[in-house]
């Protein structure tokens, strides 16, 4: 009786099953089907948008993978210097607990403060302008006063249409980037660095001393004594870029800047590579078409082309004359080709080594009084370049020692034969050089300034009337901002003042 009843009741629990089994079935089937009526099938077009929402979009874009990796690059970065100072601190015996505990709060005061700064928008209303100072091709330099502190800066401005229009992006963002890496007293300090609509803005130290191509018109020669001190500063300034990974490529006396001290720290670095993506032209030109912007096209610019400009140099008459207009030649689009290697010229590639013959040919300018190749026209002082063999030569009025003439011409020689940085300083022409120590000894010549905005090392009664204000422009297209893309900068500084 129990086996027949168990029997009734799974013969039951089988037909209940197999019935709800069915009943699910219909209604999978059936919201299957409802799904796929619902569903909407399109094609992906970008027919609908208009020409500017492209470039609109893709700067969007970059904006928002730039925000993010500058947020983790900040906070990585903060991590790494608290972790220092910490280090630091603990391998510190002589120092007490307490005095230990203040310093990182103090170290953590800082960097709020920095994260404040970080998030205040700089701009042009910000400074206020004492005086043009320099002016270049493609901008100018004034000195100006930051507004809510008062203290002095120089602050260039380069005008975005003509960088982009003269293809000289990946020029911009070289020198960027040279001045944000470097903590290098041999280079000029960046504390700021912004823009707007219509211009790009570096906000450097002002250095009152002039520079060394205002010195050499003035001065007309250098003793030796004088020159082995201005060589012996730019052999380490040299170093110290060529240490950071760059290479300048325009070293010439222009961008030999003078502190207040009379000491010797380079500038523009316009031409310099550290051979990043975005220090080379094809990169901006891809990302220009990127976003869909037609610019016209221009040739790549990591090379110096060279133009006509009249120069007259054949007589000692003439010669004055070439240093006359030598300043105009500053100024121009042009530039001067007196300082650069053989093998920029060629294009067939080269290394930190093109710095060392700049070098010379500055040293050759020193103790000579002119460029070893200046000529009567640019192309002929390029044809000297490139015969650097037949066209190496020194005055017979000139009386130059042994030793400085040999460093000349192991510096003005086929790349690889010149020297190196370990050489140079080894040679008998540098002998008695502290090389640790030079930056603290008096200079030749140290600048007598009556205030902290003297600028009478600076000829700016050659410059043309500028107006006291940057003026205003027009914002440019989406597309056409997007090279300049992470041009922001603000310096971080640990002052000793900070672990007082």
């Amino acid at each position: 009786m129990a086996n027949a009843l168990r029997s009734a009741a799974l013969m039951r629990a089988t037909q209940t099953a197999q019935t709800t089994s069915s009943q699910n079935g219909n209604t999978a089937a059936s919201s299957a089907a409802n799904k796929q009526s619902d569903t909407v099938n399109f094609d992906r077009s970008l027919a609908g948008f208009s020409d500017n929402a492209l470039p609109r979009a893709k700067a969007a874009q970059l904006k928002l993978e730039h925000y993010y990796k500058v947020a983790v690059d900040s906070a990585v970065e903060r991590n790494q210097r608290r972790v220092e100072v910490e280090r630091r601190l603990q391998s510190d015996v002589f120092t007490s607990e307490e005095r230990k505990h203040r310093q990182l709060q103090a170290l953590g005061r800082k960097e709020s403060t920095f994260l404040r700064l970080r998030r205040t928008k700089l701009g042009l209303e910000d400074f206020r302008t004492v005086k043009v100072i320099g002016k270049g091709a493609f901008g100018e330099v004034r000195l100006v006063q930051k507004k809510d502190t008062g203290k002095i800066y120089a602050m260039k401005t380069l005008k975005k249409s003509e960088m982009v229009k003269k293809d000289q992006l990946a020029h911009v963002r070289a020198e960027r980037d040279v001045l944000a890496e470097s903590d290098s007293p041999w280079v000029v300090q960046l504390y700021y660095s912004f823009q707007d609509p219509a211009y790009l803005y570096l906000i450097m130290e002002f250095l009152p001393g002039g520079d060394l191509m205002t010195m050499l018109i003035k001065y007309d020669t250098f003793s030796e004594d004088v020159t082995r001190f201005y060589m012996a500063e730019c052999v380490l300034a040299i170093e110290a870029v060529h240490n950071m990974g760059f290479i300048h490529r325009d070293i010439k006396p222009d961008n030999i800047l003078l502190d207040k001290d009379g000491h010797v720290k380079l500038s523009d670095f316009g031409l310099s590579t550290g051979f990043h993506k975005q220090h080379d032209s094809a990169y901006y030109q891809r990302l220009m078409e990127s976003a869909k912007t037609q610019t016209q096209a221009h040739p790549s610019n990591n090379s110096v082309t060279v133009n006509s400009i009249n120069l007259t140099i054949t007589t000692k008459d003439q010669i004055a004359t070439w240093k006359a207009n030598r300043r105009k030649l500053a100024y121009s689009t042009v530039g001067t080709p007196d300082y650069i290697s053989p093998e920029i010229f060629m294009q067939k590639g080269y290394g930190n080594e093109c710095d060392w013959w700049s070098l010379g040919a500055i040293m050759f300018e020193c103790l000579v009084g002119y460029p070893p190749f200046c000529s009567e026209t640019t192309r002929e002082t390029y044809q000297k370049i490139m015969q650097w063999r037949q066209y190496l030569n020194f005055p017979d009025d000139t009386h130059l020692s042994f030793e400085g003439e040999d460093v000349i011409r192991r510096l003005m020689t086929s790349a690889d034969r010149r020297m190196t940085v370990d050489q140079i300083k080894q040679h008998d022409f540098f002998y008695g050089v502290d090389w640790n120590a030079i930056r603290q000894i008096e200079a030749p010549f140290v600048p007598h300034l009556r205030s902290v905005t003297d600028t009478s090392y600076f000829p700016t009664e050659d410059l043309e009337q500028v107006p006291e204000d940057t003026e205003p422009e027009e914002a440019g297209s989406a597309g056409k901002d997007l090279p300049f893309l992470g041009y922001t900068f603000k310096r971080f500084t640990i002052s000793s003042q900070a672990f007082s």
